[in-house]
């Protein structure tokens, strides 16, 4: 990385959650109420980890982990990934149980543009615990054609 463009990152880096934040069109609760159906979800547990800028769209490095102790009496029973701006709104459902051992995933992700990811984690006594990242996208991917 050259130094001027280390330089632009640094004075722009404390502006990215505003920038992300203000691109934000769609309601929280319409996001989770595409996994839960209406079900109430609670923020915690969940760590959702995506850098605050992307380069790229086609390919953003993603982390989630959820507070588990992963037993048969309490574990995770699925991850979903949803997306506020992508043109399919539910990126991806994982589906975990309590051989899995630890409720964590990592992946690689494709971003319309700026947005919030919004993991929601399913857990086996029905309830829903979730986190939300913003992160600005540079170059965009998923683009809907029609």
């Amino acid at each position: 990385m050259k130094r001027r463009a280390f330089l632009a990152a640094s004075a722009i880096a404390p502006l990215l959650p505003q920038l992300a934040h203000a691109q934000a069109t769609t309601p929280l609760a319409e996001l989770l109420d595409s996994v839960t159906k209406g079900a109430p979800a609670q923020k915690g547990r969940v760590k959702l980890e995506l850098p605050l800028l992307a380069d790229n769209g086609n390919s953003v490095p993603l982390k989630v982990a959820v507070e588990s102790p992963m037993t048969t009496a309490d574990y995770v029973k699925a991850i979903h990934l949803v997306s506020e701006r992508n043109p399919v709104r539910n990126m991806a459902t994982f589906r975990l149980g309590p051989r899995t051992g630890r409720a964590e995933v990592s992946s690689l992700v494709r971003l319309a543009g700026s947005q919030r990811v919004v993991a929601v984690a399913e857990m086996a006594d029905g309830s829903y615990w979730y986190d939300v990242t913003s992160v600005v996208v540079t170059l965009s991917a998923c683009m809907d054609e029609s």
